[in-house]
């Protein structure tokens, strides 16, 4: 129980910090998803990417901008949402067969992987409700180059994660 509060405290805090790019802002939210299911495996990853969801459809403002109620889950953001528990849980999968922070360029490649299911899905949504080049258009091409920055990172954090954790071993 404490791991998933802690999961959700890491994603919210996430969703506040916002890097001022051009066209869109990047929010550390994929980051934090894809880091949540990494660390803490499939199943646990996924519920604490659920619980922080279910904050949200409470009306508790841990989404991006501080949003929260139903409101995000029915408009232009459902389908990134509905992809984050999917994302963590592949994330989480991935990394219990070695593609993690022992192999760095695996976990790129992982994270890169989970990114993409939720640019496809949160695209094909945004496509659904403004049409299919305006949704790739502005639901996924604007975040392809902050997603790569974002996978290194991931990388990188999860390589440093593996060295501490294999430290204290």
């Amino acid at each position: 129980m404490l791991l998933v509060l802690g999961g959700t405290a890491v994603l919210t805090a996430s969703s506040y910090v916002s890097i001022p790019l051009q066209p869109v802002p990047v929010s550390m939210q994929t980051f934090a998803v894809l880091m949540v299911g990494a660390v803490y495996g499939w199943c646990l990853g996924g519920l604490t990417v659920l619980a922080w969801l279910l904050q949200a459809l409470v009306g508790m403002p841990v989404l991006a901008g501080g949003a929260g109620g139903l409101a995000p889950f029915m408009g232009k953001t459902a389908g990134y949402l509905l992809a984050f528990p999917l994302a963590a849980m592949l994330m989480g999968w991935l990394a219990a067969r070695g593609w993690d922070g022992a192999r760095p360029l695996r976990a790129f490649w992982a994270m890169l992987l989970c990114t993409t299911l939720i640019l496809l899905v949160g695209g094909a949504w945004l496509g659904v409700l403004i049409g299919a080049d305006k949704g790739w258009q502005f639901g996924v091409l604007p975040f392809l180059v902050g997603d790569v920055v974002k996978s290194a990172l991931g990388a990188a954090s999860l390589a440093l994660w593996h060295g501490v954790c294999r430290r204290r071993a």
